[in-house]
């Protein structure tokens, strides 16, 4: 909703000399957050596609996924995390501060490929706690920080924006910038956390023998498309908050 406002209030601010106010580098950055949209609308119904598909190929060893949560935090010498079950599709996550490893329900109670694999990467995540990984030290300390960032960002750039249009005062634009900046750091941070989880999830899967060859290659996949994902929501903060650094440049071009 606030989106289409932004946008009618720089229409507004660049209506005398659109031509010039819209620099082909803004435009151009403009068109690529849609595409990144496009690619991520992509690549989460690919991820879906996958999940379903392996979500129906039974796990050999007959083990559930909050067993094999449950393997892997013992192989890793970690008696302090608990594994649960909370409700939803794709919801699974490890919370550092509950120490729990929280499974949904395709995947606590199922013994299917696409169960382990994500069972196993929600685990990588308590083994990176346990083991002091820096990056998801980082990313849990900017939880809350991110949390009023998101939430507040594309207020104070409307307001900023309204400021800018008749004051040509920057300050607010640039801290609404600085807010998605936020944002995007910590879309960054993200990636290296995600990607070693599942790194840390095949590498056990495949020396514990818990899976075959055959398997261990269904469930790469599978945790390849979820990476992705985080991949493209990086992607596009960083593009968001180059659209509006331009946006807000372009802007002093009197």
């Amino acid at each position: 909703m606030l989106q289409p406002m932004i946008l009618l209030l720089q229409a507004g601010y660049y209506a005398d000399t659109a031509a010039s106010r819209y620099s082909a580098a803004t435009t151009g950055m403009f068109f690529l957050i849609i595409a990144i949209g496009i690619i991520g609308y992509i690549v989460q119904a690919r991820l879906q596609s996958v999940f379903r598909k392996y979500s129906k190929v039974q796990f050999p060893g007959g083990l559930t996924g909050a067993e094999v949560a449950e393997k892997m935090l013992r192989d890793n010498n970690i008696h302090n995390v608990k594994v649960t079950h909370v409700g939803g599709h794709l919801t699974d996550h490890f919370n550092p501060q509950t120490m729990t490893v929280n499974l949904s329900d395709s995947v606590y109670s199922s013994t299917s490929v696409a169960a382990a694999a994500v069972a196993a990467h929600e685990c990588g995540h308590a083994v990176q706690h346990a083991r002091g990984y820096a990056p998801l030290a980082l990313r849990s300390q900017l939880v809350p920080v991110v949390q009023f960032a998101s939430s507040s960002a594309m207020w104070v750039i409307m307001l900023g924006l309204v400021i800018l249009a008749t004051t040509r005062n920057e300050l607010l634009c640039w801290i609404g910038v600085g807010m998605i900046g936020v944002s995007a750091l910590f879309s960054l941070i993200t990636l290296p956390v995600e990607y070693n989880a599942s790194a840390r999830a095949l590498e056990w899967l495949q020396v514990s023998r818990t899976m075959g060859e055959a398997q261990l290659s269904q469930a790469r996949e599978a945790l390849s498309w979820a990476a992705r994902t985080y991949l493209v929501a990086a992607l596009s903060a960083v593009a968001s908050v180059l659209y509006y650094v331009l946006m807000i440049l372009g802007g002093r071009r009197d």
